[in-house]
């Protein structure tokens, strides 16, 4: 997916969470939820996260140097990590806390009117904000009869894919809030306020520890998907020229910026300047037949005359 797809996701996601989180710390104000508290919280960290991922896409633009010869690609993924750190220590381990608290120092919420107002605007605006982050990322997929979930997992912009699973825990997380403050309000029990609580943090401590183990896959070097494999491995054998070659070697430096490394053998008695020729008309072919390819090593292991 383009940069300008995963700023168009972002900048929906950072206005939705910084219109709520306003909204949800006046509902605590009020009627004193500590779920609603916990929630402010999360959406505070979510607007800190949006934040974030637009400083990765921006610095990941640099032009390479000598310092990175690959380019600064890797550095979405460098603060997709950082956001998913943020959301396990500010967002789940908060939440988590503030729900103990709330059950060692129980309150009645004596009119939860404003909760009820601000979690109903609040799943309308997360539900927008993911809608238009799922919009996104499915005008990037070329096959659109693929599972949509595996899409997103194997997803390389981890900018879209921080965005979608932080929205789809903002959904989760506002309903067990809305359920929280229902139940505590039909039962009179304070405590299922703060119980409300301690399962919002654990959902943004999953979440968080999902994303960094994405995350963590990506900054080591994730290989390009199977099938931008198998096409170049097809296409190189589809040659008159070569007789075989190896497995085609992929490293992802970004979301659009693919390195591939390949071994290929070519058939005798071909002339220096003529193999020279194949392999650059081959270089080319490949970066047009795959656009995200940026970079393409041949190694020749035929013998030349």
């Amino acid at each position: 997916m383009a940069a300008g797809g995963s700023n168009i996701a972002i900048y929906g996601a950072i206005g939705a969470n910084l219109l709520i989180a306003i909204s949800k710390f006046l509902a605590s104000f009020f009627t004193g939820s500590s779920a609603m508290l916990a929630e402010g919280i999360h959406s505070l960290v979510d607007t800190g996260n949006g934040l974030l991922l637009l400083l990765g896409i921006k610095r990941s633009k640099q032009k390479p140097d000598k310092m990175h010869p690959f380019g600064y690609g890797k550095e979405v993924y460098f603060w997709s990590f950082v956001v998913s750190i943020l959301i396990f220590a500010l967002g789940g381990g908060f939440a988590i806390y503030e729900g103990i608290h709330a059950i060692q120092d129980p309150h009645v919420i004596e009119d939860p009117t404003w909760n009820y107002w601000v979690l109903g605007a609040a799943i309308v605006f997360e539900g927008t904000a993911l809608y238009l982050a799922l919009k996104t990322f499915n005008k990037s997929r070329k096959h659109k009869s693929k599972n949509l979930i595996k899409n997103i997992i194997k997803s390389k912009d981890a900018a879209t894919f921080a965005v979608i699973i932080e929205d789809t825990a903002a959904v989760v997380g506002l309903t067990v809030a809305l359920i929280g403050v229902f139940l505590s309000q039909v039962f009179g029990n304070p405590y299922l306020d703060g119980a409300a609580s301690i399962v919002i943090g654990t959902i943004l401590l999953a979440v968080a520890t999902f994303l960094a183990k994405e995350s963590k896959g990506l900054l080591l070097g994730e290989s390009a998907h199977d099938e931008v494999i198998e096409d170049i491995d097809n296409l190189i054998n589809s040659k008159a020229y070569v007789n075989a070659s190896n497995i085609p070697q992929t490293m992802h430096f970004g979301p659009d910026k693919i390195l591939l490394i390949v071994e290929i053998d070519l058939v005798d008695n071909l002339e220096f300047l003529e193999a020279e020729k194949i392999v650059d008309d081959l270089r080319n072919e490949i970066m047009q037949e795959k656009p995200k390819i940026k970079e393409v090593y041949i190694q020749i292991t035929s013998k030349l005359n």
